[in-house]
C-alpha cells in the first residue's frame, strides 16, 4: 500500500479534485499521509512593476484558505492531511514537492485528451512522463 499520496489539485475544479481525492484516499495504505499541493502561476516579470505590489503573496493567502477549505473535508485525521501552495510552473513544482517530501504515490486528474493536449501536451502527462514514484491518473 502507498503510504505518502500526493495531489496536485486546481482550485478552480472542484468536480475534479473531489474525483482525485476519493480516487487517493480509496487507494491509499490505512496509515496513509495525503498532501494536497496547489501550483500557482507567478506573475510574468513584465508585469511586476504593474500589478499589486504583493500580488504573489495576496494569492498565497486566497490559495491557503481555499485549499485548507478542502482539506477539512477529507474523511481522514487531520494529522495525516497536509497542504502546501507553491509559485512556478505546475508540473515543475508538483515533481518537486513529490521529491521534496517523498512521495511514493501521485494522484492527478486530467481531462480526456484533445488534439491540443496530444500537440501541445498537458500538466498530467509531463508528471507521468518525469515522476520517480507511481503516478494514478482520474480521467474526468
Amino acid at each position: 500500500m502507498f503510504k505518502k499520496v500526493m495531489l496536485p489539485i486546481d482550485l478552480e475544479e472542484a468536480d475534479m479534485t473531489r474525483q482525485a481525492i476519493e480516487a487517493a484516499v480509496e487507494i491509499a495504505g490505512p496509515e496513509a499521509e495525503l498532501r494536497l499541493v496547489n501550483v500557482q502561476a507567478m506573475m510574468p516579470a513584465t508585469f511586476v512593476e504593474y500589478g499589486p505590489p504583493d500580488y504573489e503573496g495576496e494569492v498565497r493567502l486566497v490559495a491557503e484558505k481555499q485549499i485548507a477549505e478542502i482539506a477539512g473535508k477529507i474523511n481522514l485525521p487531520r494529522e495525516r492531511v497536509s497542504t502546501i501552495i507553491r509559485l512556478g510552473s505546475i508540473y515543475d513544482e508538483a515533481l518537486t514537492e513529490a521529491g521534496e517530501w517523498g512521495a511514493d504515490l501521485i494522484v492527478i486528474c486530467s481531462n480526456r485528451p484533445t488534439l491540443a493536449t496530444y500537440l501541445l501536451g498537458s500538466n498530467a502527462a509531463k508528471i507521468v512522463r518525469h515522476a520517480t514514484c507511481s503516478v494514478l491518473v482520474v480521467r474526468r
